[in-house]
């Protein structure tokens, strides 16, 4: 009797056990490429590069083949968070501050996180380095990231090059061994592994095979010497991504995590070094997947991208192509939909939820129209590059209008042909910029003084330029010295004394200000770092309102640290080095405390 008892009581937690599994909400494994475009996939027609894994998955996901994000880097990673046009959040740039997702937008990661989910980001952040912009200030539980918006950028931890470098865990500095890609799938399947019994948001986002283009030889050797591949370490990076992929689905399918897994799989833009054109538009190396443009172009080239989703659990795991045009700034309410997370009503987002799409019955899917542009500016400029998309046509900048499913090479340009059509699209793009340009005047400011960040860094990459050229937003143009001058957009949280340091090196390199960086480590598969230029700085300053302040320099001096009464509220700090002749250096570095 004892034993029928035990027996009956296994079975019934057994049962118990697989309820509470399959009750509990999918999680979701989101992985995106920096710089890939939609041409750098063997799956998409590619003859030259070699990606089985992304091709499997290609084959058993549900393809979003007339997707759209931004056409730069931070602009696409602002929508796909907010789900909302990258203009209207703020991040129209990916320096001078014009990267930073507005502090008042609630993320995808907070709206996870509200819903019970564990919550973690490994690799590329790229929306703000400092509070209230970092991933751990929206809604990311763990946080591994690299600094800026690439590896060897200002903000980035000194002398990284990719290789056993030194990352931000949770805010705090961590030295790694191993290849950047490496690390970061590694960590996250670590995540994985730590939350695998309850709901986990896990994404994924590579800084490769952004440039530099540096990885180990045995990625980019099989593309060396081959006529048509433009750059066989791009190739290379993309190769080590596709490993990656496979082995974490590998062992999500090991864990028994895969079927109630949203693996999604996306690049932000479109390529930067897998396609070279010649005349008229035609490609003389590489591979675009017949499209005009790369990264950085209205054409579509520069904005449509891969969008694969595979859910086991809900059926979407057979290999399907979806065809209506979609947008960046639907990824927000679909991954919500799948998940059962209501979507807040007042959020204003400007996508929707491509979750009817996916299901076998056909739905109605109301016409839209979609734009993108592209801004890289300090400030909005209106008309500057822009492209506005409905199901069958394109008007890029105003003038040229394009058939898209019998042109989609953008190479005929209709719009003398159907002037009505061009007028459409063009009322369509103003109602379009008077939403998106609400944030033109708008600065999003650094807080100093929080509690949540002690000593707030500023880079010469978030600098907003207001003399010379544009800013140092990278470390080999702080060693050469270059850049212009400007400010940082600042807000000081409480009324006190604060503690500014100036400096031409970070903190880490132990550099004096007129030192001259050395040579760097050789790179696998790359170049290092060049020896750096001196700069004889005799005086350092600092303004902000109208109060200007500034201290002689010695030779054996790191940097210049001023005492500042500040009041509570907005302030834009001004830096500058002066040298001997009189030559005026934006700092590259500011450490900031209050006392």
């Amino acid at each position: 009797m004892r034993s029928i008892r035990i027996l009956a009581i296994a079975v019934l937690m057994v049962l118990v056990k697989g309820l509470a599994a399959s009750a509990q909400q999918p999680n979701v494994v989101f992985v995106l490429t920096d710089d890939q475009g939609y041409g750098d996939i063997a799956a998409h027609g590619n003859p030259y590069i070699k990606t089985p894994h992304l091709d499997e998955l290609y084959h058993n996901s549900i393809r979003f083949t007339d997707y759209h994000v931004a056409t730069t880097c931070a602009p696409s990673r602002s929508g796909l968070l907010s789900g909302k046009y990258c203009n209207e959040v703020g991040a129209w740039h990916t320096i001078m501050g014009r990267q930073m997702l507005a502090a008042e937008e609630t993320t995808i990661a907070q709206l996870f996180k509200n819903a019970g989910y564990k919550t973690a980001i490994f690799g590329k952040w790229h929306l703000g380095d400092s509070y209230p912009f970092r991933p751990q200030d929206r809604g990311f539980d763990e946080t591994l990231i690299h600094g800026g918006g690439g590896i060897t950028q200002a903000p980035d931890y000194w002398n990284n090059d990719y290789f056993d470098d030194v990352y931000l865990h949770n805010g705090k500095p961590k030295k790694y061994e191993g290849y950047c890609n490496d690390i970061w799938f590694s960590e996250a399947t670590k995540f994985i592994l730590k939350n695998k019994k309850k709901p986990f948001f896990c994404y994924i986002p590579t800084n490769s095979p952004h440039g530099p283009y540096r990885i180990m030889d045995e990625y980019s050797n099989p593309y060396k010497g081959i006529e048509g591949i433009p750059n066989p370490n791009f190739y290379g990076m993309i190769a080590n991504i596709d490993m990656q992929v496979g082995r974490l689905i590998d062992r999500l399918k090991k864990e028994g995590l895969y079927e109630n897994t949203i693996f999604v799989f996306m690049t932000d833009n479109g390529t930067a070094a897998g396609v070279k054109f010649g005349k008229d538009n035609q490609v003389a190396k590489g591979f675009n997947a017949g499209m005009r443009g790369t990264k950085g172009s209205p054409y579509e080239g520069g904005h449509r991208v891969p969008f694969y989703l595979n859910y086991e659990k809900a059926g979407l795991s057979q290999g399907r192509d979806i065809n209506q045009l979609t947008s960046y700034t639907d990824f927000l309410p679909t991954m919500l939909d799948l998940c059962k997370i209501p979507l807040p009503d007042d959020l204003g987002i400007d996508g929707r939820s491509l979750v009817p799409l996916t299901q076998a019955t056909p739905v109605d899917w109301p016409e839209r129209t979609l734009v993108v542009d592209v801004q890289r500016e300090e400030h909005l400029v209106k008309y500057k590059q822009y492209s506005v998309m409905t199901t069958d046509w394109r008007l890029v900048n105003g003038t040229e209008l394009y058939k898209i499913k019998e042109d989609p090479g953008q190479n005929k340009n209709l719009a003398a042909q159907y002037p009505e059509r061009v007028q459409v699209l063009k009322n369509e793009y103003e109602k379009w910029w008077e939403i998106n340009s609400k944030r033109a005047e708008e600065y999003s400011r650094v807080i100093i003084g929080s509690p949540q960040e002690k000593v707030t860094v500023l880079t010469s990459h978030d600098q907003h330029i207001e003399e010379g050229e544009g800013p140092a937003w990278n470390q080999m143009q702080v060693r050469a010295g270059v850049g212009g001058h400007g400010f940082w957009a600042l807000k000081a949280l409480k009324k006190g004394k604060y503690r500014i340091e100036l400096r031409r090196y970070p903190r880490e390199s132990k550099l004096k200000v007129r030192a001259v960086a050395p040579k760097g480590e050789e790179v696998p598969g790359g170049d290092a770092y060049l020896p750096g230029k001196a700069l004889a700085i005799q005086k350092m300053k600092i303004k902000f309102g109208e109060r200007t302040l500034e201290k002689e320099l010695k030779d054996d001096q790191l940097g210049c640290v001023f005492d500042v009464n500040l009041e509570e509220g907005d302030l834009d700090l001004y830096s500058y080095m002066v040298d001997d002749v009189g030559k005026v250096y934006g700092a590259y570095y500011v450490y900031i405390e209050k006392k």
